[in-house]
């Protein structure tokens, strides 16, 4: 029983269970940036060169009898959205962390200085 509730306790803690619903996430916004790409990059963008390579997809380039590097541009494409949109989003965490660091604390009253000032001025009175 000892090794089952050592596992029990590591797998609960919070650091596992966050990193386990960020690749769950990660994996539905993997299949949502290459629906993007398929469904809408390479119709509006791509169509003028594939349909000039008789392509319907991005995924069928070939070069030298099957070697299929548009698999390797679909990724590449799909990489560097998904590593934009995260530089966005830590971008616009940090930005709101720096607000909230940048907002002036309220005095808390006279600092110890200056009550020891105020004490000596009355005991000279």
């Amino acid at each position: 029983m000892g090794m089952i509730s050592e596992f029990k306790q590591f797998a609960m803690k919070g650091n596992v269970v966050d990193l386990a619903i960020g690749v769950i996430i990660g994996g539905a916004f993997g299949k949502i940036v290459s629906s993007f790409i398929e469904d809408v990059i390479t119709p509006l963008l791509l169509k003028p060169a594939l349909e000039a390579a008789n392509l319907s997809k991005i995924e069928e380039l070939t070069a030298l009898g099957g070697v299929k590097y548009g698999l390797f541009i679909s990724a590449v494409i799909n990489f560097v959205i998904v590593a934009f949109v995260l530089f966005l989003l830590i971008k616009g965490m940090n930005a709101a962390k720096k607000k909230e660091e940048a907002a002036p604390a309220a005095p808390a009253g006279p600092t110890q200085e200056e009550l020891l000032i105020q004490i000596r001025d009355l005991l000279k009175k």
